[in-house]
């Protein structure tokens, strides 16, 4: 059920929602928090599709506020519940003119009572999330620096800014590499890693934190190398670790395979697909307390992480 409210207010929203609930038998499934999506670009519909997938997991009310500035000074707003909108309800506000200056007083008379808030910007976050105006309000704050046309200026911005707290998409798609790293890594023989280095697409910003993650973990530099578009056009190609009885090769071989391979053992075909948005946003919901060691990689390993190709 979509209800269109043109030229509102926030508290006409509000009733809104709740006659809508009202007439069409809505239930509020005791939801347990509020997602706070700011996107004034051309995300906010894929960061709505999330939204619903993850209320399965999650349910929740979605505020999505869309901003214009320089725009006519006016509120629209429409309220997306039932088949619309997955588990969630999803209240969309496009806020123009003087009107969308104050986000926080947008979303207040919204927010679900009681309930923690997470703000996420899909693809133009503040220069400093946790002390913006939606981001002091909410307990998680995410951001998503696979959208930026330059990611490692935006690394370094978020590192710059860092507030406990804070987490990025990015970092949220490499659980899997982790794991599987961790995992090799428990098994014998248990030598010293005396090397790493870590390939991946140029444009990845999940390559460079998986290398500022491992050279924290090993306490050791690891050698990065951006790969153009001709040799790997997306995300994490391969991670090989050197050890004194050989090396260990975890490498992608397409979008759900990657090989292991091991000194005396024969080469594992794994299972390691891509994660999707939404997985990697249900998954930073389960958390709302801060996520530390991402602070630590983001603000110790990328500072000390060498310049791409070990220069």
């Amino acid at each position: 059920m979509i209800n269109d409210l043109p030229n509102t207010t926030v508290s006409k929203v509000a009733k809104a929602l709740v006659s809508m609930r009202e007439e069409g038998g809505a239930v509020a499934l005791g939801r347990v928090l509020t997602l706070v999506i700011a996107s004034p670009g051309a995300h906010h519909e894929a960061a709505i599709d999330a939204a619903n997938a993850a209320s399965a997991e999650h349910p929740m009310r979605v505020i999505v506020i869309r901003t214009d500035a320089e725009g006519e000074t006016r509120l629209d707003a429409q309220i997306r519940v039932g088949g619309d909108a997955g588990a969630s309800e999803v209240i969309v506000l496009t806020a123009g003119g003087e009107t969308a200056v104050n986000k926080e007083s947008l979303v207040t008379g919204l927010l679900l009572p009681d309930a923690p808030v997470v703000v996420w910007w899909p693809d133009q976050p503040p220069a400093d999330a946790g002390h913006s105006d939606l981001g002091h309000i909410a307990q998680r704050r995410i951001t998503d620096t696979s959208t930026a046309s330059s990611k490692r200026e935006r690394l370094t911005q978020l590192r710059q800014a860092y507030t406990p707290g804070d987490t990025d998409i990015a970092w949220t798609r490499l659980t899997r590499w982790r794991e599987q790293l961790a995992s090799v890594l428990d098994q014998p023989p248990f030598e010293p890693i005396t090397a790493a280095e870590v390939r991946g697409s140029g444009q990845s910003p999940s390559t460079a934190l998986l290398a500022a993650w491992l050279g924290m973990a090993l306490d050791l530099p690891v050698i990065w190398h951006p790969e153009t578009a001709d040799e790997w056009d997306h995300g994490i190609h391969s991670v090989r670790l050197t050890r004194a009885s050989g090396d260990i090769v975890l490498e992608r071989q397409n979008d759900t395979i990657a090989v292991l391979t091991q000194p005396g053992q024969p080469d594992h075909e794994l299972h390691l697909p891509r994660r999707s948005l939404r997985e990697c946003l249900a998954e930073e919901l389960r958390r709302l307390d801060p996520d530390l060691l991402y602070g630590r990689v983001l603000t110790d390993g990328w500072a000390n992480l060498p310049k791409p190709g070990g220069s």
